[in-house]
């Protein structure tokens, strides 16, 4: 029996708690796109009441948007406590295949993969360790880890 303190075995993360992960990081990043468009109207309505109509972004716009949102949130999470919301809600936490938190470097890296390259996360379905390409070239893993204390994490 183990004790209840002690730290749970790293287990490798499979691709359908990792793609919900996913599916719910989507919905963040769609509401923090969201909540800037209805802030932009806001201003806008507050400074020209008068001549007031919403903002239509262009589709570049909304790429570029989407994208450096997505890169600055999961770097930011996955730098400071190895996880986003959606890895929180499933239990999950990017590590360094050593169990260690992820420099902001590499953090900015697997980010830009998984923008740019989500495909990639579907590797994990057939690889033995359930590595994405991204942690594959990365260097690092995604594991269960229920401990709120990215400190905490052990080999």
């Amino acid at each position: 029996m183990t004790h209840p303190h002690s730290a749970p075995e790293r287990r490798p993360a499979g691709i359908v708690t990792r793609g919900l992960g996913a599916a719910i990081d989507l919905g963040v990043v769609l509401a923090l796109l969201g909540g800037a468009y209805l802030g932009l109207t806001f201003v806008r309505l507050l400074f020209s009441p008068q001549n007031f109509s919403f903002p239509e972004p262009g589709a570049l716009w909304s790429v570029t948007a989407w994208i450096f949102t997505s890169v600055l949130y999961l770097t930011v999470c996955w730098a400071t406590t190895g996880r986003t919301i959606g890895s929180q809600a499933m239990g999950l936490r990017v590590t360094t295949t050593r169990g260690q938190r992820v420099r902001w470097s590499v953090a900015v890296l697997r980010a830009l993969f998984c923008v740019f390259f989500a495909i990639g996360l579907a590797w994990a379905a057939v690889d033995p360790r359930r590595r994405s390409v991204q942690d594959i070239l990365l260097r690092t893993e995604v594991v269960y880890d229920w401990r709120p204390d990215p400190d905490t994490i052990t080999p």
